[in-house]
């Protein structure tokens, strides 16, 4: 038989235990610093989210289905893309802690590239930026990324993504 209070202390019990639990079970003060930022990015995001959905159930409130429900619909996948990328090292660290024995680097590299992520979420940000809500900037790299295409903010996140798998699959 297991013991009942070592059960549980192992355990997190899905997404909202994980946090505590990952600041709690690594020794990476980097991926510490890393799981308070992901939470507040998380909470802050879902918030965003939330009023664009009410805003674009608000717009679409008397149309019939169709195109209207296909936005909506798509709009909450968007949401669902941005935030998974920021859970998902909380998610795999928990769980590496609680079934082998983690390393710091493991943490620390996960930390890093989710770090990345945040960044390359920023930029993207920036390169989508509609032409009639661009500021004029002194900054050359700026300039650069406003005068890339629009769909090219699509890039730097997905490529964050792809990185932060490449350090999981090095460091595991």
């Amino acid at each position: 038989m297991t013991d009942a209070p070592a059960e549980t202390e192992r355990s997190y019990n899905g997404l909202p235990g994980a946090f505590p639990y990952a600041i709690r079970s690594s020794d990476s003060l980097l991926f510490k610093g890393y799981v308070v930022v992901a939470l507040l990015l998380t909470v802050a995001i879902a918030l965003i989210f939330t009023f664009g959905l009410i805003g674009v159930l608000a717009g679409s409130s008397g149309a019939r289905g169709g195109t209207f429900t296909f936005s909506r619909t798509f709009f909450l996948f968007v949401g669902l893309l941005v935030v998974a990328p920021l859970l998902a090292p909380v998610l795999l660290v928990a769980r590496r802690h609680r079934r082998t024995a983690s390393s710091v680097a493991y943490d620390r590299g996960l930390a890093l590239s989710a770090l990345g992520f945040v960044a390359s979420l920023y930029v993207g940000l920036v390169i989508s930026v509609p032409p009639a809500l661009q500021q004029s900037s002194e900054s050359a790299i700026v300039a650069t990324l406003y005068g890339l295409p629009q769909i090219a903010g699509l890039a730097p996140p997905l490529v964050a993504v792809g990185l932060m798998y490449v350090v999981h699959r090095i460091l595991r």
